[in-house]
């Protein structure tokens, strides 16, 4: 039980203000489904959480930090200038229905989670506790608690949210964050 809640409370703190949550609100704004966004969610925290989980129960803590940091960074300052790009989707070629944008969403998380602060603490809770599933479950709902509220704020304000100037504001934090990171601060 104490893999399962220190895992639920370590994830749902980081997890306020993170990349994926301002995705949780974009893909919401954007695609103006919450159900099929908030299953794929669930599929890729999963998905991504038991990969990370079983990294950590296998590696423990044999990985240098080092190494991590830099990796990390590196990995956020390149997010940073993917994130400046500008979708180049029409309207019309935007996914309509729940199975498109449920795969959309799957990718997009599958893919924010990988070297995200949250996916290093899951591999380390891992590494900490002999219980891979409580971990996983933990820091999958964690994750929940802290995005799916983004999901339905982003949803009810769809018209009203600058895209642009967050997608801008979230290149300049991801930046931060990888300059951050790789000065080890």
């Amino acid at each position: 039980m104490e893999a399962f809640l220190v895992s639920v409370s370590a994830i749902t703190l980081g997890e306020i203000g993170d990349k994926t949550q301002l995705l949780a609100l974009v893909l919401a704004a954007r695609f103006k489904r919450p159900l099929p966004i908030v299953a794929g969610i669930v599929v890729a925290v999963v998905a991504n959480h038991l990969l990370a989980g079983y990294a950590g129960h296998l590696l423990g803590a044999r990985l240098s930090p080092d190494i991590g940091r830099w990796i990390l960074g590196l990995s956020l300052l390149a997010v940073a200038l993917w994130t400046l790009k500008p979708d180049t989707i029409d309207e019309g070629a935007e996914p309509t229905n729940g199975y498109g944008v449920f795969v959309s969403t799957c990718i997009a998380f599958f893919l924010a989670e990988m070297g995200d602060k949250t996916q290093i603490v899951t591999v380390l809770l891992a590494a900490r506790f002999n219980d891979l599933l409580a971990v996983v479950a933990g820091t999958t709902l964690g994750m929940l608690i802290a995005d799916l509220p983004a999901v339905f704020i982003g949803h009810q304000m769809a018209d009203r949210l600058p895209l642009r100037f967050i997608r801008f504001g979230a290149a300049a934090l991801f930046a931060v964050l990888g300059v951050v990171t790789l000065a080890g601060l």
